[in-house]
């Protein structure tokens, strides 16, 4: 691939991947109301009929935009890192972000949409359906808020950390490591969300830190690495580098950590 994907590109990109992020949550929503269907994946995660239908309408869309990237969903993972290695520039996607959050009908589920561009999320389109919250963000253009007809609103992080700490937590049962990072945070309060969700959190402002010590792969994370990064935050491992995507035959993430603000070493509480 010969060209470099600037701001123009991305920006004449965007609208139609937003336009497929809140066709696909129509779709999702559709078939929550006819029927769900439920099965299990080989690693013994649940699959819905609506993941199934989601990840079809993105992959027939998104093949069919401008540059004519690859993509790489959740559902189509079984790509060869040998084929997907030689890919400069690929969608990275997961059609249904919180498939138990869907199952348990909280509505705390996203249509999750990321372009990859020498390993680092330059676009990126998170789309609650439920709540109608729009996030989008492209390298060097800003990250954005829609809610439901509104108009867009530039979103930031929290530059500096509150007191007590706003924690952008999940809705299970947290292991002994993050326990552990939790005690040694100090006073902190929590606020609980669903899917990629509790890192737009993050980058809205409303939350501090978002800790994932858990596993994760890497449609999780890019569209809000993208977003948060925009909105002045960071998305990294443990060591406080970015997350780079398919770098590697395994698409897991490592364990990660989501924040506004940059002057506090994040790493000494773990």
């Amino acid at each position: 691939m010969s060209f470099e994907l600037g701001r123009a590109v991305l920006s004449r990109l965007l609208p139609d991947v937003i336009d497929l992020a809140k066709q696909t949550g129509k779709t999702i929503i559709e078939t929550e109301a006819l029927s769900v269907e439920i099965q299990e994946k080989s690693d013994l995660t649940p699959v819905t009929n609506a993941d199934l239908a989601a990840s079809k309408l993105i992959e027939e869309r998104l093949i069919s935009m401008p540059g004519n990237f690859p993509v790489l969903s959740e559902e189509s993972e079984n790509i060869d890192f040998s084929t997907r290695k030689n890919w400069p520039c690929y969608w990275l996607v997961d059609p249904l972000d919180g498939t138990r959050e869907f199952i348990n009908q909280n509505g705390e589920y996203s249509v999750n949409i990321a372009l990859i561009y020498k390993h680092e999320p330059v676009l990126g389109v998170i789309y609650a359906p439920v709540q109608g919250e729009l996030y989008y963000a492209f390298q060097g253009g800003g990250a954005f808020k829609v809610e439901g007809l509104g108009s867009p609103q530039l979103i930031h992080v929290c530059k500096q950390k509150r007191e007590p700490l706003v924690v952008a937590c999940g809705n299970s049962q947290p292991g002994t490591e993050y326990q552990k990072l939790m005690k040694n945070l100090g006073a902190i309060c929590f606020l609980a969300m669903g899917s990629s969700l509790k890192s737009c959190l993050i980058a809205e402002g409303k939350a501090d830190l978002y800790a994932r010590l858990g596993p994760t792969s890497e449609w999780d994370t890019a569209a809000a690495q993208c977003i948060v990064e925009e909105a002045g935050g960071r998305l990294t491992d443990t060591d406080l580098q970015p997350l780079r995507y398919n770098t590697k035959e395994s698409l897991l993430n490592p364990h990660f950590l989501v924040y506004g603000d940059k002057q506090v070493n994040w790493q000494q509480y773990l």
